[in-house]
């Protein structure tokens, strides 16, 4: 059964597509020349990343818990011709894991150049949003890069979460997960929300060590 969360933006993703509403949010744009190669979109909502990056030249793979984003970016994505293999999924179970030989048509591999999560971790409870952290990491191949953008403490605009399970990370607690990788972009970024309240972010892309 849907998510309180995933029928938040079903209702979103519906209207945006209906006004043909598909640019991207500051979020992605700061991290879309970074990425390159083979692509994993995490929680890739409509899919305006995913095909940005495909025009830029990327083999993308987007996964989403929204039916009406999945979609709407498969028939985008077929109308232009572009490398975008987009799938439904439950990431609060997303796991890495490296398949030998061809891929079946409903499995993903780990092992990508980059991996974006934008706007995705603060929808699982916090053990489960810092487990698909991990396992994200783990997603990257050596020299790659990782963009991931969350909510933080601070964020008081709750309408989009399901009570059952949401998390607010730690302000730089993205710098702590990624020890040992190179920074390459940080930064914080606060937004007014409807009712007088406040949504607080912070964005990192960093590049995993290379292989010795």
């Amino acid at each position: 059964m849907p998510t309180r969360s995933v029928e938040f933006f079903d209702r979103q993703f519906r209207r945006q597509s209906a006004a043909g509403d598909y640019a991207l949010n500051p979020f992605e744009r700061a991290v879309l020349p970074y990425l390159h190669g083979e692509v994993l979109d995490l929680g890739c909502g409509l899919g305006n990343l995913a095909v940005a990056a495909a025009h830029a030249g990327c083999t993308v793979t987007a996964l989403d818990a929204s039916d009406a984003g999945i979609q709407d970016l498969e028939r985008r994505a077929q109308q232009a011709g572009l490398p975008v293999r987009a799938r439904v999924a439950d990431l609060s179970h997303y796991r890495a894991s490296i398949h030998q030989g061809k891929l079946e048509e409903d499995e993903i591999t780990a092992g990508y150049d980059c991996v974006v999560s934008i706007g995705l971790l603060m929808f699982f409870s916090c053990e489960q949003a810092r487990e698909v952290l991990g396992e994200l990491q783990r997603s990257v191949r050596p020299g790659g890069i990782a963009a991931v953008n969350v909510l933080v403490e601070g964020t008081t605009y709750m309408e989009m979460f399901d009570p059952a399970g949401y998390c607010l990370l730690g302000r730089d607690e993205l710098h702590s997960a990624l020890t040992g990788w190179e920074i390459l972009l940080s930064r914080h970024d606060e937004f007014p929300a409807p009712g007088d309240t406040v949504k607080r972010f912070h964005t990192v892309v960093a590049r995993r060590p290379a292989a010795r």
